[in-house]
């Protein structure tokens, strides 16, 4: 049985949403065991007002709460007792199988790098983020494309790139079960010669030594139009971009709002364009896809929007069963030892 460890604690609404979305989800997966970590008092008071799987859900005590305006560092260093940090110690003891998390970002990756293992191969853990597109791909005809980094390596190397790129097209294979992923790196123009010099280094380095679907360079337009599946960045730069792409979005719509409440003309034109306005809030609802991976530790850790609410607290819970069943760290571990081997031979 899959033992998915949840930080009850984490989150702008936590624990009531983060404990309803779990109790969600424990009624639709019978094969998962969900520990929540947490104020137990707190938690206890929660999880009997709402339906849930008592056999599927058990509390582990955790006295702290990282909050989210909340320095990383200073944090773990004052709350050693701190939800998170017994949560990431919980799978790294062996007794949990994976984590999930809406809370503070930088503690939660901060709290995972210091009590996990890297994978062979990995200098530095990526974490990704996932943004609506115009285009839809794989199986499940999924609205969105992967970003990373999006914050946990401000500073890339070349190789950082191609292993962010490698570990990334494998979340895409599994998760949105698209065979073939299109991925790119995100540059200031499509030449191969344009960008930083470590993103010159990565492109020579994808094309030469990996078999991935790898189409070149994009910009930064190209992201919500969904030219690549997959896009690849440091940290600093894809940080920057999702909240941009974020902010665009939330603009649209308070703007559309405005105009409704302002002059008559404008709310007869909106109203014409209703349907498209609901497609835009539809495609842009990040609860839908519940979170997204940090990606390059021997363990599986889906972090969810700050703001979630059950229903993305529950996605997220389900997104992590699915990494689990389809042996996602083995799978990429297996990537990057094959791209390893080609290094090794090319040299």
């Amino acid at each position: 049985m899959q033992r998915i460890v949840v930080d009850a604690m984490g989150g702008d609404d936590a624990p009531e949403q983060v404990v309803k979305g779990a109790a969600e989800a424990s009624l639709t997966l019978s094969d998962s065991e969900l520990i929540l970590v947490g104020d137990a008092a707190a938690i206890g008071k929660i999880l009997p007002t709402v339906g849930h799987d008592g056999s599927r859900v058990r509390v582990h005590h955790a006295g702290a709460v990282v909050h989210m305006d909340e320095k990383p560092s200073e944090a773990l260093a004052a709350k050693p007792d701190a939800s998170i940090v017994v949560a990431a110690d919980l799978v790294a003891r062996g007794e949990g199988d994976a984590l999930v998390s809406a809370g503070n970002t930088g503690a939660s990756v901060l709290a995972c790098a210091r009590r996990w293992k890297l994978m062979a191969g990995v200098r530095r853990a990526a974490l990704a983020s996932v943004y609506p597109t115009e285009l839809r791909r794989g199986e499940r005809n999924d609205p969105f494309s992967l970003i990373l980094d999006v914050g946990a390596t401000i500073d890339a190397t070349a190789q950082d790139l191609v292993t962010f790129a490698l570990m990334g097209a494998a979340y895409a294979r599994i998760i949105s079960r698209n065979q073939r992923p299109r991925v790119a790196l995100l540059s200031n123009g499509s030449e191969a010669g344009k960008g930083p010099r470590e993103v010159v280094a990565a492109h020579d380095m994808l094309i030469k030594n990996t078999e991935l679907n790898f189409i070149g360079n994009i910009e930064g337009l190209d992201i919500p139009r969904g030219v690549a599946d997959v896009v690849v960045c440091s940290g600093y730069v894809g940080n920057v971009a999702i909240k941009m792409l974020e902010g665009v979005s939330e603009t649209v719509l308070r703007l559309a709002r405005y105009a409704y409440k302002e002059r008559l003309l404008w709310r007869a034109a909106l109203a014409m364009l209703s349907s498209g306005i609901e497609r835009l809030k539809q495609i842009t609802d990040w609860e839908q896809y519940g979170g997204a991976p940090l990606l390059g530790f021997d363990n599986v850790f889906i972090k969810a929007h700050g703001r979630s609410g059950s229903r993305a607290v529950a996605n997220a819970i389900r997104v992590t069963s699915k990494a689990l069943r389809s042996d996602l760290c083995a799978r990429i571990n297996k990537n990057l030892a094959e791209f390893h081997a080609r290094i090794d031979t090319a040299q």
